[in-house]
């Protein structure tokens, strides 16, 4: 359903929000990762659904903010950002063209794991800056929590790893 006063349709909120970016992936759109889930617009209100990669993820506010402010600039004044749990987050979600961003960016993208994270803990992670697979884990705890630190023994440069989840 468009707004009569804006004239904006879903698909002009789809696209005014592929510029909104991930706080902590900057590289990355909220619609890239596939956290925002859904746009209705009714009446001269917007309502965006969004789950975050974790329900204490600490750019929550920062998204939805961020969401906000790109929606008054296409023109609307009512605007919902409204947090979903229903269906979890998962890097599943993530697509190839996500995936390429990720690894141009230097964060090796994590590995597809069709609803079983754990079997990716010990495959071998490729460093994005030389694709060797000689690499080690030097902290599962990265500056995230979504991202972990690795060494890579070939090029010997650290990077990040990001989870799956």
């Amino acid at each position: 359903m468009s707004n009569g006063k804006l004239n904006k349709s879903n698909a002009d909120v789809w696209e005014a929000l592929q510029d909104v970016t991930d706080p902590e992936i900057p590289v990355l759109s909220l619609v890239d990762m596939k956290i925002i889930r859904d746009v209705k617009i009714e009446n001269d209100e917007v309502c965006v659904t969004m789950t975050p990669t974790f329900a204490g993820c600490p750019a929550i506010y920062q998204m939805k903010s961020d969401i906000e402010e790109k929606l008054r600039e296409l023109g609307f004044e009512k605007i919902h950002v409204e947090l979903s749990f229903k269906e979890p987050w998962s890097t599943e979600m993530l697509g190839d063209e996500a995936r390429m961003k990720l690894e141009t960016f230097g964060i090796t993208p994590p590995t597809k794991h069709k609803g079983d994270p754990i079997s990716t803990m010990h495959v071998a992670v490729t460093c994005p800056h030389c694709k060797s697979e000689n690499t080690t884990m030097e902290n599962p705890f990265g500056p995230t929590l979504c991202r972990m630190i690795y060494y890579c023994n070939a090029c010997h440069q650290p990077f990040e790893r990001f989870k799956a989840l």
